[in-house]
């Protein structure tokens, strides 16, 4: 059997261990080293499994993924997505669909000193859904913008989804961060547009809510200093080079810490669930990073990449075009499996494919990013769909999937866009 081969049906019995509903982190890692061992022998295999494990666990780059979890979860504890949707609600509540656009405001905002879309979904459904209950609602919209908000999280630096990108390809993380700060600000413009054009069409879908004087708007800017304060400190240091992304994420955690302390928020309670939990979270991104390496060594070793760049390369159809089968397959994958799964499974394959094509890695980190994150909301998995339901019990998944159609618009909108023009992307990392 050719090495080709063994790759290809190695790909097709690791997709098999996930419809059984194996761990992906261990299912790579199987598949990985049956694979080398058919090709390359036990005892050489052995010692990859050896290896792998120890080198990436201990790697310094990996590093920035458990700070800036850690980050998040201080955050969290600070009380800053509260004062942030607060703000943003004092200012836009009073127009129709305000509290939705409110909410997508705030999710960007938290998205900023969070990098999880899990998380961001989570808490801004605790915090706006209740409100927008409140004001009558629809169940649609209010369960729709949340969901959809959510994903900001993973794409509005500083993002996990970015920093395991930036692993897997060896391309700079600090400018993967810059080139995702403009499309996700596109993003959330095209939702709240989306939710302006709903409350034309049907004004019963988002109410008006209570409108507050001048002064009260002013004063409700206290409450996002918290937020400014973490992002232009990450990012600025970043930006300006003052810091590396692992420093800068060590200093963003310490000062969520510090910001929660100072809030009187952080107990040593809450600080060892933050410890823990980020502690789970962590170890299940190295879990799948290890798999992934492991198999990403076998398909290396059954000369599988470098044949695929080869073959597309030699085939007679435009760039586009196998770019937008690149994405449509992306957006399948999305809808039965993590999108940090999909990434660390599929980027190995792909990107020698992206760079025989000379489109920009950059670039093309932040289209994939936009692109899964639509699967965090697209049936029959949508995971963020799924959290947002503990936020609101009481109304049907049906309901909440039938509201985010619209918002899906807006994601594949901004896809376009982000192909029509890449320097909506590499506009700011060009300065770095």
């Amino acid at each position: 059997m050719s090495p080709e081969m063994t790759g290809i049906i190695g790909i097709l019995i690791m997709f098999l261990l996930l419809a059984l509903r194996m761990y992906i982190g261990i299912a790579m890692a199987i598949v990985g080293f049956l694979g080398m061992w058919y090709l390359i022998g036990f005892h050489s295999a052995m010692g990859i499994l050896g290896i792998t494990p120890l080198a990436e666990g201990s790697s310094y780059t990996l590093s920035v993924i458990p700070l800036f979890v850690l980050m998040g979860q201080f955050a969290f504890v600070s009380g800053i997505s509260t004062d942030i949707y607060k703000t943003v609600y004092t200012w836009m509540g009073h127009l129709k669909g305000g509290l939705a656009m409110a909410t997508i405001l705030a999710c960007a905002g938290f998205a900023a000193i969070c990098g999880s879309s899990l998380a961001t979904g989570a808490t801004m459904g605790m915090t706006a859904i209740p409100e927008m209950k409140k004001y009558q609602y629809d169940n649609r919209l209010s369960t729709g913008c949340v969901a959809a908000g959510g994903t900001l999280g993973i794409l509005i630096p500083p993002s996990i989804g970015f920093i395991i990108y930036g692993i897997l390809t060896e391309v700079s993380i600090g400018k993967l961060f810059m080139a995702g700060f403009i499309p996700g600000i596109l993003l959330a413009l095209l939702f709240i547009a989306t939710i302006f054009i709903l409350c034309t069409i049907n004004p019963k879908m988002g109410p008006r809510g209570q409108n507050t004087s001048f002064g009260m708007k002013m004063k409700s800017l206290s409450g996002t200093w918290g937020m400014l304060l973490l992002f232009i400190i990450v990012m600025g240091g970043i930006y300006m080079g003052v810091f590396t992304p692992n420093e800068a994420a060590g200093v963003g955690a310490f000062g969520a810490l510090l910001i929660s302390v100072l809030k009187r928020k952080m107990t040593w309670k809450k600080l060892v669930e933050c410890l823990m939990e980020s502690g789970r979270t962590t170890a299940m991104i190295f879990l799948i990073i290890i798999g992934a390496n492991i198999f990403s060594t076998f398909l290396g070793l059954a000369r599988l990449p470098m044949g695929l760049a080869d073959f597309v390369a030699g085939l007679a159809l435009p760039k586009i075009v196998i770019l937008y089968a690149i994405i449509i397959v992306f957006i399948l994958l999305g809808c039965v499996m993590d999108c940090y799964a999909i990434m660390i499974l599929t980027v190995p394959i792909i990107f020698p494919v992206i760079e025989a094509m000379q489109f920009d890695p950059i670039w093309f980190g932040v289209l994939m990013v936009i692109v899964l994150e639509m699967g965090l909301i697209t049936p029959p998995v949508g995971l963020n769909v799924f959290v947002l339901k503990s936020a609101a019990p009481d109304v049907p998944l049906t309901t909440i999937f039938r509201g985010i159609w619209p918002f899906l618009i807006s994601a594949v909108a901004a896809i376009a866009l982000l192909t029509l023009f890449p320097q909506i992307a590499l506009f700011l990392p060009s300065f770095m």
